[in-house]
């Protein structure tokens, strides 16, 4: 084998492995801010909150749960937080700007759950008709 053959095969092993990562990679649903709505009033779906306490405690969306990113990453944690958390239900995850819901949402999709990340943030699905806890 050639020098170069050699180069080759390792690049293309480490391109096969960069697309085989990303692949699995979770991204933001497609599903509809009004496909969630009439998901969530069927009670087919659960509404996440992945900010942080601090964050839910100047306000949050009436059905939502909140579980912060912060205790998913901890282990001693997660299994807390994930008790009641139901896996025969979509969970739609949400947060500020729609990034941490991602990483929330990789953590929650290997522990088995259909969890489908929100692009749109904490302000916009208020905007979007999203009621207020009170």
């Amino acid at each position: 084998m050639t020098r170069r053959t050699a180069l080759m095969g390792l690049v293309l092993a480490g391109w096969l492995g960069w697309l085989a990562g990303n692949a699995a990679a979770i991204d933001h649903t497609t599903d509809t801010l009004e496909t969630v709505k009439k998901n969530l009033a069927s009670k087919g779906a659960v509404l996440l909150d992945v900010r942080e306490k601090e964050e839910w405690d100047a306000g949050h969306l009436q059905a939502a749960r909140l579980t912060p990113l912060s205790g998913l990453k901890e282990s001693a944690q997660l299994e807390q937080l994930l008790k009641d958390l139901p896996k025969d239900k979509v969970i739609y995850a949400h947060c500020r700007s729609g990034k941490r819901c991602l990483n929330a949402g990789e953590i929650l999709k290997s522990k088995g759950y259909d969890v489908r990340p929100l692009k749109a943030g904490y302000e916009d699905l208020l905007k979007a008709g999203f009621e207020k806890a009170k």
